[in-house]
């Protein structure tokens, strides 16, 4: 399949552009809004540069991968759409929830394929929970924790996204941008509507405008506790930081901690390590799943009425955090 990357100045860029290949995916071009950054990328991974943006419209590629500032990207993601042409949305798309819900909306018209990169969801833990509930030995879901803890936030400085920790575009701090992964987590797997039962938001340890740390609990409607915690306070700019998917239901508990991961079940006694991915290479296991869906005509696993969900809960914290 061919892919075009318009967005290459976001931080994720080299993820997805390493996902695409390691999957056998042809690049059909490198686009951004700075064309001087588009065409250095392009020339440091010997790659097509695309000027126009209009160019990969009028000639398009089998999906588009698109990233970028949140202000340009819910108009281009709009023309994407309404090309019919496949997209692969990345976060963060909006600064407002509203303007992501208009996205939504247009996408149910046009009945479009949007994805959205939640990597996590293929995790190991996750996934070997999925498993088992699909043999009928999961279980009813009891509690998880879902912590990812990054950094410093200059980190974005150094990245030259700096608009990052700027809350009127990025919409928020650590919650929003990374806690996003552990609400969505939450949301995939909780029983009827998740309910905010207290949250906290603040800076610990690195003063700004945004949140350097956030901690949600939540609870379903089966009674199941969900914790979310997401922040910018690791000791370290090392890729992965601080982070544990831990999912516990009445006959297994299933624990990722990114380099390692474990299942234990009640009705074998056994507890047996899970094949896993690192963090940082999870995009290859999403963008497999994507292609594999395009490939079938099938809808995407993690779609843009995932991210809305996720998105306007996170206001919700917000909301309540302020209140």
């Amino acid at each position: 399949m061919k892919i075009a990357l318009a967005g290459s100045s976001h931080w994720h860029a080299e993820m997805h552009l390493d996902a695409a290949r390691f999957y056998g995916a042809e690049i059909a071009g490198i686009w951004d809004e700075d064309p001087g950054q588009a065409h250095a990328f392009a020339a440091h991974h010997d790659l097509p540069f695309i000027e126009d943006f209009t160019e990969i419209l009028s000639s398009p590629p089998d999906a588009i991968l698109l990233m970028g500032h949140p202000s340009m990207v819910p108009a281009r993601a709009g023309a994407i759409i309404a090309a019919g042409i496949p997209l692969i949305l990345e976060k963060p798309a909006a600064s407002h929830t509203r303007e992501l819900t208009a996205l939504r909306d247009l996408a149910r018209q046009y009945q479009a394929f949007v994805a959205v990169p939640l990597p996590n969801r293929f995790g190991p833990a996750v996934t070997a929970f999925e498993r088992l509930r699909r043999q009928g030995r999961a279980g009813p879901v009891a509690h998880c924790q879902f912590r990812l803890v990054n950094g410093p936030p200059q980190r974005y400085i150094a990245d030259g996204v700096a608009w990052v920790l700027d809350p009127a575009v990025g919409g928020g701090g650590a919650l929003r941008n990374l806690g996003i992964h552990g609400v969505d987590a939450a949301l995939s797997l909780a029983t009827g509507k998740l309910d905010l039962k207290s949250v906290s938001i603040a800076n610990r340890i690195h003063p700004g405008p945004v949140e350097d740390h956030a901690l949600l609990v939540l609870e379903d409607g089966a009674g199941a506790l969900f914790i979310v915690e997401a922040g910018y306070t690791f000791a370290s700019m090392r890729p992965g930081g601080d982070f544990e998917w831990r999912i516990v239901s009445a006959n297994a508990t299933l624990i990722d901690r990114g380099d390692h991961a474990t299942c234990a079940t009640l009705d074998d006694a056994a507890v047996a390590d899970l094949p896993f991915e690192l963090p940082a290479t999870r995009y290859r296991l999403f963008m497999r799943d994507t292609l594999d869906r395009l490939a079938r005509n099938a809808p995407p696993s993690a779609s843009i009425e995932d991210y809305v969900a996720a998105m306007s809960l996170i206001d919700a914290a917000y909301q309540k955090a302020g209140s």
